[in-house]
């Protein structure tokens, strides 16, 4: 039997009615599913013995409107100024306080220190999805926002990240080139993998529903895996890196640090001993991170800053 062409335009409308309504479904219940939970802060400057004449609360101006909560610890009045500057950004589904163990030798060694929480983390303006590319735009406006600040050098700044934050450190050095050095903490090795780990956890078919799921995500976030992957990005990365990756991170394979060591000339490992939440565990190793910080940001030009190595 044939279909009229009225019930054959029905019928091809219901059917697109329907795909477009299951794809608004799939769309919305990733969006959920992905969502970071957000943690209040648990800790302050005090905890840490930082002084809180050298503290102060801010809100910065960032993308589409939205407010950035930070804090800017700036350093000992005794240091010499302007300040070189380290924005620091926390991981997925952490906020700014939990990174307060890595301020105090900074602070000690005359660097002014800018922790934010990302969108939707902490006490940032909320959106409808947070991923990395977004933590990368929050940098972008942090570093923006300390360059503008007296007593700030604008051309001796750094960054350091955790996790997913360190992958967006180096997904901005990448594209910006406007930053001394980055220190990246944990960072994994490509977002796909990332991704496909998360599918077997939550016990996801890759071969029956994880291409789409996948292909969902980058739609969605408006950028290729392939792009933003810190083993494309860390090649195009113009100034020295230090990557620190705990032996034993059950989280992101050590393997991914080697692998991110490998892409890049301007990049040096340093294996630690921890697993994936670094904070407590650098401690022993506060010397290393100041020394390769020092080369690249207290270097007289950008040119001898590009030849820091770390040792």
């Amino acid at each position: 039997m044939t279909l009229s062409l009225p019930l054959l335009a029905a019928t091809l409308a219901a059917s697109a009615a329907t795909l477009w309504g299951a794809h608004r479904l799939a769309r919305h219940a990733l969006l959920r599913g992905l969502r970071a939970p957000r943690l209040p802060h648990e800790h302050g400057p005090a905890d840490y013995g930082l002084p809180a004449a050298c503290v102060s609360e801010v809100r910065i101006a960032g993308p589409g409107g939205r407010s950035l909560f930070g804090w800017l610890v700036e350093p000992p009045p005794a240091a010499a100024r302007p300040a070189p500057a380290v924005l620091v950004m926390h991981g997925w589904g952490s906020n700014a306080a939990q990174m307060w163990p890595v301020v105090p030798p900074l602070h000690a060694a005359g660097y002014a220190v800018l922790l934010i929480d990302a969108r939707c983390h902490g006490r940032s303006d909320d959106e409808t999805f947070t991923s990395m590319p977004r933590f990368a735009e929050d940098i972008a406006a942090g570093l923006a926002w300390l360059r503008a600040r007296p007593g700030i050098a604008p051309d001796r700044l750094a960054l350091l990240g955790h996790s997913v934050g360190a992958a967006a450190t180096l997904l901005h050095a990448a594209r910006c080139h406007d930053v001394r050095a980055v220190v990246s903490l944990s960072a994994f090795a490509h977002p796909r993998e990332v991704m496909q780990r998360w599918m077997a956890e939550h016990r996801i078919p890759v071969p029956v529903i994880g291409w789409y799921v996948l292909r969902h995500v980058q739609q969605v976030i408006g950028a290729r895996f392939d792009d933003i992957a810190p083993l494309a990005t860390i090649a195009a990365v113009r100034c020295p890196v230090l990557l620190v990756h705990g032996r034993d991170d059950a989280t992101v394979p050590f393997s991914d640090a080697q692998r991110l060591a490998a892409a890049s000339p301007d990049a040096r490992l340093l294996p630690v001993d921890g697993d994936h939440d670094l904070r407590e565990a650098l401690a022993p190793y506060a010397g290393e991170l100041l020394a390769f910080l020092d080369a690249a940001c207290r270097a007289p030009d950008r040119r001898r800053a590009g030849t820091a190595r770390f040792s």
